[in-house]
């Protein structure tokens, strides 16, 4: 399998995404803060990483939750998965929502979400003016039956 290469910037402080295990698909990202700070339950943040990345043409970075501090927390990413384009420059930031009863204190160099990185695919979009039948047709949620 190609291992793209992802160039990274990295602010004085901060820390270069990291795969905790060889199997692991998303590289931890760590919030980059000058003093910790309380997210209310029913807050969200924009949490600054101190990274900037250079994507391969073809790729995006995915940031997505970490399980742990969604289940035991209550803390998760909004917008999940935030995409980075393969053309962005600016800092990432991780858009965290406390969804839990109790405050959650975020402190400098804490794991606050992973980065996936993956290809993509670009789609030609051509107008018509019919779609083809399937099974399912036009049903949505649920439609498929239960669990």
């Amino acid at each position: 399998m190609h291992e793209p290469i992802v160039k990274i910037l990295v602010a004085p402080g901060a820390a270069a995404p990291e795969y905790k295990t060889p199997g692991a698909a998303g590289a931890d990202l760590r919030a980059q803060l000058d003093s910790p700070f309380d997210l209310e339950p029913g807050a969200r943040a924009a949490v600054p990483t101190g990274l900037r990345i250079e994507l391969p043409e073809g790729y995006e970075a995915q940031v997505r939750p970490r399980s742990g501090l969604a289940l035991e927390k209550g803390v998760t990413c909004l917008n999940s998965p935030g995409t980075i384009d393969a053309d962005y420059r600016g800092e990432v930031k991780v858009i965290l929502a406390n969804l839990g009863r109790e405050p959650v204190r975020v402190n400098p160099g804490d794991r606050i979400a992973q980065l996936v990185v993956a290809p993509v695919a670009r789609a030609r979009f051509v107008t018509g003016d019919a779609l083809g039948d399937t099974d399912r047709g036009a049903g949505g949620f649920g439609s498929t039956g239960g669990a």
